[in-house]
């Protein structure tokens, strides 16, 4: 794929696919925990930050190893993928090594814990980069045109549906474009 043909995805389209990816560890994670721990789970002061070892294992490593496993397979999560993204390495626009991909999701801790600032550096950033891509060596990348075909505006006379605000009457009149031309 030629890089002209790439784009870095940018924070509201990142955030969105952060938004996918939460709404579909909730949707696992949560029956689990309320089955185990039940509705008191979501009550913080009998909880804290880690109601057990299943909260821990549910909660922090298996999504982990999800994530990063989603991440080595496919270069994005799902929610990366429903916006057509991937992870690559920034230098060589590879697929990202696994030992990156492990150190990103790591450094996701060093952007999150100063107010989330590290991930709202990828509205500002030039590469659209937050501070766990900078710390990775990677980038989030996507082709510039998602759709089947591009928009084209005007009257090709191939489809024979003439261009928005021409009647069907005055396009029929039109004579036809020369095929030897």
């Amino acid at each position: 794929m030629n890089t002209g043909e790439l784009e870095y995805a940018g924070f509201w389209a990142r955030t969105g696919a952060a938004l996918i990816d939460t709404l579909l560890i909730m949707v696992i994670t949560f029956p689990a925990l309320i089955s185990i721990y039940g509705w008191a789970y979501f009550d913080g002061e009998q909880t804290g930050l880690v109601a057990g070892p299943a909260d821990f294992l549910i909660s922090w490593v298996l999504p982990a190893i999800a994530v990063i496993t989603f991440w080595i397979i496919k270069q994005a999560t799902p929610g990366k993928m429903a916006i057509s993204a991937q992870i690559v390495d920034a230098t060589t626009g590879q697929p990202a090594s696994p030992s990156q991909l492990v150190g990103r999701y790591l450094a996701y801790y060093v952007s999150i814990i100063p107010l989330f600032l590290g991930i709202l550096w990828v509205a500002f950033d030039r590469k659209k980069q937050g501070w766990h891509d900078k710390l990775a060596g990677t980038v989030v990348i996507r082709k510039v045109r998602r759709g089947p075909d591009p928009v084209r505006f005007g009257y090709s006379g191939e489809t024979g549906i003439p261009p928005m605000g021409e009647s069907s009457l005055s396009a029929m009149t039109r004579p036809s474009p020369d095929p030897k031309s």
